[in-house]
């Protein structure tokens, strides 16, 4: 599975005809579709594979939704435990890409080189999340082409004081298309 991780990015990155990968988001609250830029951010796509071909992001969710910024899953199993992790991937917020509206990102702490497996979209444009200077941004991989308004529906949900949702919002599933 690994070999087949590696050979498909080597593949979809160097191929002029080949289109990027897509991958579906099934949630409970709808479905979202996103294309993913192995060329701009290689390592955080092939670790965004790993995840999706182990199906470890199956009944995760959406444990961190701040209505006008993000919605963060990805990380944390209905059942609140936390889910196991690879191990951290290398920062690739200098890929020229922005955190705008519809964009997917890696997570990560204070620490530039932390991001795993947790993930947000960006309900709106973002752009102080991005890299400037000397200062590590959040690294984004893709963007939502369907869905933005499950994107939307999810950022509307109840939370409490710590922004996670009063009812869960499940991943069902997180599937490569093509």
């Amino acid at each position: 599975m690994k070999i087949f991780s590696a050979l498909l990015l080597l593949i979809l990155s160097h191929s002029a005809f080949a289109a990027n990968p897509t991958i579906l988001i099934d949630t409970n609250k709808g479905q979202i579709t996103l294309e993913l830029y192995p060329e701009q951010a290689p390592t955080t796509v092939a670790n965004f594979l790993k995840y999706i071909e182990r199906d470890q992001f199956k009944d995760t969710v959406f444990h961190r939704v701040i209505n006008g910024f993000m919605i963060q899953g990805g990380g944390f199993l209905s059942s609140g435990q936390r889910a196991d992790i690879l191990s951290p991937i290398t920062n690739e917020s200098t890929n020229g890409l922005s955190n705008e509206r519809g964009t997917i990102a890696m997570a990560r702490t204070n620490s530039p080189h932390s991001a795993s497996r947790q993930f947000f979209i960006n309900q709106k444009d973002n752009g102080f999340l991005d890299a400037k200077g000397s200062q590590w941004g959040y690294a984004v991989f893709g963007k939502v082409t369907q869905g933005l308004d499950v994107v939307d529906s999810i950022a509307k949900v109840a939370t409490n004081s710590q922004d996670k949702p009063l009812q869960a919002v499940i991943i069902n599933s997180i599937e490569l298309q093509k």
